[in-house]
């Protein structure tokens, strides 16, 4: 069934006002015309069903786009199986298509680590399979050009974002170039979309042709041959190794990526220049950080916070139940970790949302029916990095460090705490507010060290603990030290898990004090991760049980575009260093790993003996499936290895099969 007629299956309750066209961004034909509009501007295509709520970013650019005095609509989850009608229905905006895949990546929205169907699409309604397909920005890129070849099409969000340059695609197992040559599309927008679409509105508004838009930081576009690259006297250039030399030599492809994630998370970036084919491939430097003003006006646009009505009938939206009370108080992450995407989305500084914004949004909160009092997550990508900042700018515009705080927290960053605490005081203590929770998770690591802290900085720190402690962990406390092993941890660019003993610590001690029940800290742990081996596994597996921990919350690495990590997945070596690092790529090697993390299983005894023994760990072996496991927290004495012996350092997620899509959707 196409999306068109899902739509046109049942009429709006007319006594229902939510079904207001006012209320909402317009999905279909009549909803345009309730708006009394005879033409759109511009028309969003989205590989997400509709919510309109500040976590979604169709529903943010499209809320941003009409604050610009823009008349907007949305295509949400377009058939593109049939005679595509569902492209036709709105007719051709004035100005341009929007097209993205959605709040992911799809093929990480389809498949797991192993390559397996998950198990629900967490961005449909009722979790349904079947409503966007593979590489959906491509798909629907082709499509809408091949539908109307005069009407440009801008693509964006994490899909395009991450597939900007000549990247390692792990699905299919090669070396795709820039996602702008497969698609067709005119221009892509990196990163948070706003500024870059604010000024690209500014322009148009002026009459400035589409295909001008050369000069806007933060997007990418693909010159014809032969034509030079637009002079800009502000930003210098740096050329990649060309995407044909990367298929040739992944050596070369390999060394492009050192200059990718510097440029990317660099203050007075430069723009990167690929030949790709006989086009050459422009990527303009990003934006500066958004200031208070300019994040609060994103998150102050008017939402309904809801899904659009129309999918009442066919159940809720996974994603949107799990984030519907939450607030997200900041964008951008110090950590810069090698398997991670948010600093090349986001980037590695952060933008903060002013202690009023938060509030307002509290209060909208509040307003939802369904709310009972609890604020689900007071968070960001990682919790605790609110308001944190260098303290002095200039060294922050000059550095070119891929994380503020790997292999260790820099002096000149600011870790105070206490606007973090304010905000957490505050929101707890606004009337109708039961519960303000962190579910986020948090890095203990900016609250543990002590370079560069002032006093008043480390009393912050232990407030910090404390508040979490007593005031905010929803039964259990996330977080994530991925793995136990120093030199996985390296390649990880994580700290040792040394650390992860000092928190849990210093947790358990402030929980305690604060009069509550034994909190269970739940740490997250990555497998085969590049540089992790099986004998780095047995340490985990030991680490972990003399912890007292039985795990669950556990995944296998999954290699997505433009991370360390995947690059190194993808080469065998490090791109910073050139250095040769172990691989686990064969469903088997994976498996064999995985398998640790279950060691109390008893079906897992026999596999993990014999891999075990093998390994010429049969001393491991005895520990770890013969011995009983301790009942109370235990940190190895330091002196010890906790294997039993030093393991051998060297730097560095079920088993694969792909799906094969329905014909139809159901």
């Amino acid at each position: 069934m196409s999306a068109s007629s899902t739509e046109n299956s049942s009429q709006p309750p007319f006594r229902d006002p939510t079904w207001n066209p006012a209320r909402w961004l317009p999905t279909t034909r009549d909803e345009v015309v309730a708006r009394g509009w005879d033409e759109l501007d511009v028309i969003i295509v989205s590989g997400d069903a509709y919510v309109d709520h500040p976590a979604f970013g169709t529903a943010v650019i499209g809320r941003m786009l009409e604050a610009e005095g823009l008349r907007v609509a949305i295509i949400a989850q377009p058939n593109w199986r049939d005679d595509l009608r569902d492209f036709k229905k709105l007719g051709a905006p004035r100005l341009f298509f929007g097209v993205t895949s959605g709040c992911m990546d799809s093929m990480v929205n389809h498949y797991t680590a192993a390559k397996k169907l998950r198990s629900e699409d967490a961005y449909t309604p009722g979790g349904q399979h079947g409503f966007r397909p593979d590489y959906a920005t491509t798909v629907y890129s082709k499509i809408l050009k091949d539908i109307f070849p005069e009407v440009p099409v801008m693509i964006g969000g994490i899909e395009a974002s991450l597939r900007r340059v000549t990247h390692f695609d792990y699905w299919s197992g090669h070396i795709f170039p820039s996602i702008l040559a497969d698609s067709g599309a005119d221009l892509l927008v990196y990163g948070m979309g706003e500024m870059p679409l604010k000024e690209c509105v500014r322009l148009l508004k002026r009459g400035v042709p589409f295909s001008s838009l050369t000069s806007i930081a933060q997007t990418a576009y693909l010159l014809p041959p032969g034509e030079a690259p637009p002079k800009n006297k502000n930003w210098d250039d740096i050329a990649l190794h060309s995407h044909e030399e990367c298929l040739e030599n992944r050596e070369l492809y390999s060394k492009n990526f050192k200059n990718i994630e510097t440029e990317s998370n660099r203050v007075k970036a430069r723009r990167i220049l690929q030949l790709t084919g006989e086009q050459l491939l422009i990527v303009n430097p990003p934006y500066p950080v958004m200031s208070e003003p300019q994040i609060d006006a994103s998150f102050d646009l008017p939402y309904t916070r809801l899904p659009h009505p129309k999918y009442r009938k066919r159940g809720p939206i996974p994603a949107y139940e799990m984030i519907k009370h939450s607030i997200n108080m900041h964008r951008g992450c110090f950590g810069g970790c090698s398997f991670c995407t948010i600093s090349a989305h986001q980037g590695k500084f952060v933008a903060s949302r002013s202690k009023e914004s938060i509030l307002k949004e509290v209060e909208s909160i509040k307003q939802m029916p369904d709310f009972r009092g609890t604020i689900s997550d007071l968070g960001g990508p990682s919790a605790n990095m609110y308001q944190m900042k260098g303290k002095q700018q200039w060294i922050c515009d000059e550095c070119i460090r891929p994380s503020c705080i790997w292999p260790d927290v820099c002096r000149n960053l600011d870790t105070d705490h206490t606007p973090l605490l304010d905000i957490y005081k505050a929101v707890r203590e606004t009337d109708g507010v039961k519960h303000a929770f962190v579910a986020s998770g948090i890095r203990y690591d900016l609250f543990l060290h002590d370079k560069g802290t002032t006093p008043e900085v480390k009393a912050s720190h232990e407030k910090y603990v404390e508040e979490l402690a007593a005031h905010h962990v929803p039964g259990r406390l996330k977080v994530a030290p991925e793995h136990t092993s120093d030199h996985v941890l390296k390649v990880m660019r994580k700290p040792s898990f040394n650390l992860f003993y000092k928190f849990k610590e210093k947790f358990d001690r402030a929980a305690k004090k604060a009069g509550k029940p034994a909190t269970p800290v739940i740490p997250y742990f990555i497998s085969s991760h590049p540089g992790s081996r099986p004998e780095d596994m047995a340490d985990l597996a030991l680490k972990t049980k003399d912890l007292g921990y039985r795990l669950e919350q556990v995944q296998d690495f999954t290699p997505t575009p433009m991370t360390v990590a995947t690059e190194i997945y993808a080469t065998g070596t490090h791109p910073y260093d050139g250095s040769k690092v172990a691989v686990a790529r064969t469903p088997e090697e994976k498996q064999t790993q995985r398998s640790f993390f279950f060691w109390y299983k008893p079906e897992m005894r026999n596999i993990l003996r014999s891999t075990l023994n093998n390994l010429g760990l049969k001393s491991i072996a005895t520990r770890l499936l013969d011995e009983p496991q301790k009942t109370t927290d235990v940190t190895p004495p330091p002196h010890i290895a906790p294997c039993g012996k030093q393991l051998r350092r060297e730097p560095t997620r079920p088993e694969q099969k792909i799906f094969r899509r329905p014909d139809r959707r159901k």
